[in-house]
């Protein structure tokens, strides 16, 4: 008996995994596809990792607008079927010490229903897919400390934490709120 491929629905079905996952680049001026980044956001908003509170219905409003003029954005939707199931929010930057473009995950989300079952993996396969269409040279993105099935994908699928050098240790990430 051949080993089983993920890629084939029964072996995928088998082994957990989504079965029929489609991703498609998300459009904010599309309703259904605002629609999906609404909820997407919002139950990772009121979950653990996300601070425990729904976002802002203000917030909510203005965010597909606002996506949909940012020229460096890229969105990716994951669907069961015709049902959402995760959300990856990127944007490009650029690296100046290689002096190319980056793409940066700045949310990836996973309805907590499909957690474990191959969604993530799926998201990261295609943002690194549409970082080589866009030439970038490295993939970033950052993880809460105590997220431990988070970072155990993103090490198993290749990353590492940021450090330049050992003697200077690895990247903190800082925010500084502007009001």
């Amino acid at each position: 008996m051949p080993p089983p491929d993920p890629h084939r629905p029964a072996d995928a079905a088998r082994a957990g995994r989504v079965a029929a996952l489609r991703i498609e680049r998300l459009d904010p001026a599309v309703p259904s596809h605002a629609a999906a980044l609404h909820a997407l956001l919002d139950e990772y908003a009121r979950g653990e990792t996300g601070g425990g509170r729904p976002l802002e219905a203000e917030a909510m409003a203005r965010l597909p607008g606002l996506l949909a003029g940012r020229a460096h954005y890229v969105g990716l939707l994951a669907f069961d079927g015709e049902r959402p199931v995760g959300l990856a929010n990127c944007f490009e930057g650029v690296s100046t010490f290689k002096a190319r473009p980056l793409l940066n995950i700045h949310d990836l989300v996973v309805a907590a229903s499909h957690r474990g079952r191959g969604v993530g993996r799926r998201l990261l396969a295609e943002a690194e897919s549409v970082a080589r269409e866009r030439g970038c040279c490295k993939l970033t993105l950052e993880a809460l400390e105590h997220n431990g099935g988070a970072i155990a994908l993103y090490r198993q699928v290749g990353f590492r934490a940021y450090e330049l050098t050992p003697a200077m240790g690895r990247a903190t990430f800082f925010e500084k709120w502007i009001r």
